[in-house]
């Protein structure tokens, strides 16, 4: 492909002085400007690909903009906006710079199953519901998800849908009851694979046949990252007799490791990433419209690209992939991981099993750090409120654990058990969204993102601008202290690459594909809103913002970055990448 570049920096001519050109007089990139100088650079680039030809424009432009009568009464014929009812309402309440950047994901569970519940959660700021596989039926699945979609639908809420898969691992499929029950010290325990109906006091049934291979007396199994822990005393045929050593509770689907001397049994099962019910589930998930996928136990990037390349031909929207981290092997892989997924989640229980626990916020840093480099959203997730589970208010440690959630710029936060079986979900969900308000405003106050030091990753020419364009805007919004980013995307590709350089204005992502609306809910600081686009892109930024300033939501003098990667359907496809500066009259 024969990929020519012309770039063009231009400036209009500004005649009203207001708070922007006050700036703007200062320096864009460090050269001062006057309210009536125009500037412009336009080297030319070839790159010979195939016969076929992309014209790439980039602009840079800095104007005012109001209201024309024929675009009111154009507004007044049914011109609609996808503003969710959550961000509308804090939007009026709070201002642009007080919106919430760090996105919320609940795991949904009997305790909040209900429609109404569920509503209390997207009102009070869930941006994805997380649904784990390993528990409930089907048909308990299904309804929830279409639950979110009917609030979705009919209460203007935008909440995304996630499933999470079991993956291979070895745990308990029984332990003699329907729930929970308590492992005394120093009572015998059988550890088995055997078959049998109904079940047996004191025997716990594994999933797999082979998982005492290897395992010696004087080891120990640890439940669950040390829920309760079991010596082996002896080896009876393919099974285990154990003591209880560390009294605790015994859960179903409950993790099982190996240790020995204090260090853990790194034993490979040869056991397949997506299991044979995982598959399933996926299928499920498909038929469902489902926006995210978590991929448990992930080993290497093998698994991440032949589940990618599935739904590439299964799925008529564009499912997201994203990949657990949490055993040693994900470690090992961690970069091909993140490089092949669509996002990472950061799963510090079963972490925490698989490394020293002291290690776990460096490695938590270091994955939030790989994620943002390589432009792919992170969530942190496991424990961040465990004690909410069973009481009303938390420990002043997991708030400071949010807190440094936050500091590292996650994009975003995970319930566990505190919503989805816990009796305080409402309040726990409350807590994440109060201390991560505080903490991004204390981040803004230090000027952190002045810290942030971004990798080159493009590899195409377009991609290589549509860096360089995306990073000089954050730069640009925050030296002239807009108001708030404006992109116009397809894809979300711009909007994400906004988000990686976490901006102080909150990022307004414009598109027309329901898919990148449902994806953009796990960015940091971006909030999507679904609209017609057309290739007129001064009509598609006078539209949205006429759109906006009908619902009260943006007035006079205020200052606007705008961006696009609108891509025009046309036989010449021209790429027009831009930035522009306007203020509202």
């Amino acid at each position: 492909m024969a990929v020519v570049g012309d770039l063009a920096l231009m400036g209009t001519k500004i005649s009203t002085p207001n708070k922007l050109i006050s700036k703007l007089e200062k320096g864009v990139f460090g050269v001062p400007i006057s309210s009536s100088q125009r500037f412009s650079f336009s080297p030319a680039r070839n790159l010979e690909v195939n016969k076929s030809r992309t014209a790439i424009r980039a602009v840079l432009q800095v104007e005012k903009i109001q209201s024309s009568s024929e675009l009111k009464g154009s507004l007044k014929e049914g011109s609609l906006l996808g503003f969710d009812v959550v961000s509308e309402k804090e939007l009026k309440e709070n201002g642009f710079l007080g919106l919430r950047k760090t996105k919320l994901v609940c795991t949904i569970g009997p305790a909040c199953s209900s429609l109404d519940e569920l509503e209390k959660l997207a009102m009070a700021g869930m941006n994805v519901a997380r649904l784990n596989m390993c528990h409930n039926s089907r048909e308990w699945h299904q309804d929830v998800i279409r639950k979110i979609k009917k609030l979705n639908q009919e209460k203007g809420y935008s909440v995304s849908v996630m499933i999470d898969t079991e993956g291979n691992q070895i745990q308990i499929v029984d332990h003699g009851s329907s729930s929970s029950v308590k492992a005394e010290e120093d009572s015998i325990w059988y550890f088995t694979t055997e078959k049998f109906e109904g079940s047996r006091p004191f025997t716990i049934q594994a999933n797999y046949e082979g998982f005492s291979e290897g395992v010696n007396p004087g080891d120990e199994i640890v439940i669950d990252g040390g829920m309760a822990t079991f010596e082996v005393i002896e080896r009876v045929g393919n099974d285990l007799r154990c003591q209880c050593t560390d009294p605790g509770i015994l859960l179903p689907r409950a993790k099982l490791s190996f240790w020995r001397d204090g260090t853990l049994l790194g034993r490979d099962y040869d056991l397949p990433t997506l299991s044979t019910k995982d598959w399933s589930d996926i299928v499920f998930g498909i038929s469902e419209d489902i926006d995210f996928i978590a991929v448990s136990f992930v080993k290497d990037a093998d698994a991440i690209k032949h589940l990618r390349d599935y739904l590439a031909t299964k799925s008529s929207k564009a499912i997201k992939v994203l990949a657990k981290i949490e055993s040693l092997e994900s470690l090992r892989r961690l970069e091909e991981i993140v490089e092949a997924s669509d996002g990472i989640m950061i799963a510090r229980g079963d972490l925490g099993v698989e490394i020293p626990l002291e290690q776990i916020p460096s490695v938590q840093e270091e994955i939030t750090y790989v994620c943002r480099q390589l432009n792919k959203p992170v969530i942190v997730a496991s424990q961040l409120l465990e004690s909410m589970v069973e009481y009303p208010t938390p420990t002043r440690a997991e708030v400071a654990d949010i807190s440094e959630a936050v500091r590292q710029y996650a994009d975003a936060l995970m319930l566990s058990g505190e919503s989805a079986i816990g009796s305080y979900g409402m309040k726990a969900l409350s807590v994440l969204r109060t201390t991560s308000t505080r903490m991004e405003q204390s981040c803004r106050e230090e000027n952190r993102q002045t810290l942030l030091h971004q990798c080159a990753f493009g590899v195409s020419l377009p991609d290589q601008i549509a860096e360089q364009i995306c990073n000089c805007a954050v730069e640009m919004a925050d030296n002239l202290g807009v108001d708030a980013i404006f992109v116009y995307t397809r894809q979300g590709k711009m909007a994400s690459l906004l988000s990686r350089n976490r901006p102080n204005p909150p990022i307004f992502a414009f598109t027309n594909d329901n898919s990148t609306r449902m994806a953009l809910n796990l960015q940091w600081g971006v909030t999507p809103l679904l609209t017609d686009l057309s290739d007129d892109m001064e009509g598609n930024v006078k539209k949205t913002v006429e759109l906006i300033k009908a619902k009260g939501m943006i007035k006079k003098d205020d200052a606007i970055l705008v961006v696009s990667d609108i891509i025009p359907i046309s036989a010449a496809r021209t790429i027009f990448q831009s930035i522009q500066v306007m203020t509202i009259t």
